[in-house]
């Protein structure tokens, strides 16, 4: 059984056992976390979908903890001017298991 959520903004596949990363959120590592917003449910053949959402249906989650990705780097340069500008970027992220998901 699959189920696809909304949280903070992105939609996210979740199954049972799933490692996901999230953009960062309030959570203390070990803490709870129950995600309400479930868009779409599927157990084998049957697929509920919500109008906006699936009635009853939620995605309960436990916090792993949190972390940084990996450096991007942006470069910004102004041809013929002698202007250049490097900078980096790390996204925060929350790392929560998907402990179970239940259907509307």
């Amino acid at each position: 059984m699959y189920a696809i959520f909304k949280a903070l903004g992105k939609q996210f596949r979740a199954e049972e056992g799933d490692v996901l990363r999230l953009p960062r959120m309030d959570a203390e590592p070990g803490a709870k976390v129950t995600f309400d917003e479930v868009l779409l449910t599927a157990d084998g053949d049957s697929i509920k979908t919500g109008t906006p959402l699936v009635k009853g249906a939620k995605v309960k989650a436990e916090v792993l903890g949190e972390g940084k990705e990996k450096k991007i780097f942006v470069f910004r340069f102004k041809r013929r001017k002698n202007v250049r500008k490097k900078t980096g970027h790390r996204q925060k992220f929350t790392e929560i298991r998907i402990t179970g998901v239940t259907a509307g």
